[in-house]
């Protein structure tokens, strides 16, 4: 188990403490309140609403990258948002979920007691919408000076085995960093034969609405294609411990970044000894693109 300080748990339970420690993850319901979902659902609506009148990748972000990252094929009529970038940015609802909620104490359980933002980002998949998530672990795309990192993925929608859930091998944030590169380029994937042998050892996370899956930033992970008519999307916060320093560009900047969320300023960079090749920063929208070698 992690150490932590003597603070009381607030919020998980000590088996689901030692249970993120020891398999990587915890999905937990109630993350959230009803008032505050409701308030991201209704802002993300907007947004798909908004994207109907643009047939590519729009907005901007602090890099100058596109904010709204659009699935190839996406129209009025089948609308495929699949990212919305830094939306703590453009949302009060969702920089209060970041700065107080549940899910905020939970991470604050698990990495506390003092917490720093890194990005956060919307990953949707629309009905009928082809947007998957190839085998990674996030720690290889956002390195930090030390490992305590938790990636929440809030869960906006019911997440069912039919609209493409998270899938996670549990253990595996205790293994080694799998690269990111193949024959010389940087996919944002593990290589496929690795890939494969995942795929028998994954376990879907699912949920209501409104739960969270905190997940080390080791952890292997992926997520299928959306098989349902409704749609599939959740909101991904990167929180760190705040001696821990990040070591690459962040891919999806934010004014926000390195905001302390909880506790006191360190003074102090904490490290521990890791080796791995250095990440790309995309060129278009997001990840997606890499993954798709584009």
């Amino acid at each position: 188990m992690h150490p932590r300080t003597n603070r009381a748990l607030q919020t998980l339970t000590t088996d689901q403490v030692e249970s993120f420690w020891q398999q990587g993850f915890v999905t937990v319901a109630n993350a959230v309140s009803e008032n505050a979902l409701k308030a991201m659902r209704v802002d993300l609506a907007g947004w798909v609403e908004d994207s109907k009148q643009h047939s590519e990748p729009y907005g901007e972000t602090l890099s100058g990258r596109p904010r709204f990252d659009l699935e190839p094929g996406h129209c009025a009529a089948q609308p495929a948002v699949r990212r919305v970038a830094s939306p703590t940015e453009l949302s009060d609802a969702y920089l209060d979920v970041i700065q107080e909620s549940p899910m905020l104490d939970m991470v604050d359980d698990l990495i506390g007691p003092d917490l720093r933002f890194h990005h956060s980002k919307v990953n949707s998949k629309l009905p009928d919408s082809g947007t998957k998530v190839l085998w990674h672990q996030d720690f290889t795309f956002d390195p930090h000076s030390n490992d305590d990192m938790i990636t929440s993925l809030l869960f906006l929608d019911d997440v069912t085995s039919k609209n493409g859930p998270l899938r996670v091998v549990p253990g595996s944030h205790r293994g080694p960093l799998l690269s990111l590169w193949q024959a010389g380029q940087f996919t944002g994937a593990v290589e496929e034969r690795t890939a494969a042998g995942l795929e028998t050892q994954a376990v879907e996370q699912t949920g209501p609405a409104g739960a969270v899956c905190l997940m080390h930033v080791r952890l292997l992970h992926s997520s299928g294609v959306n098989l349902s008519k409704g749609s599939r999307s959740l909101f991904i916060a990167g929180i760190s411990a705040a001696d821990a320093v990040p070591l690459s560009p962040n891919a999806v900047p934010s004014v926000h970044e390195g905001m302390l969320l909880r506790g006191r300023e360190p003074g102090t960079i904490r490290s521990t000894a890791f080796e791995m090749e250095a990440p790309v920063l995309p060129r278009g929208a997001s990840f997606f693109g890499q993954q798709a070698g584009q």
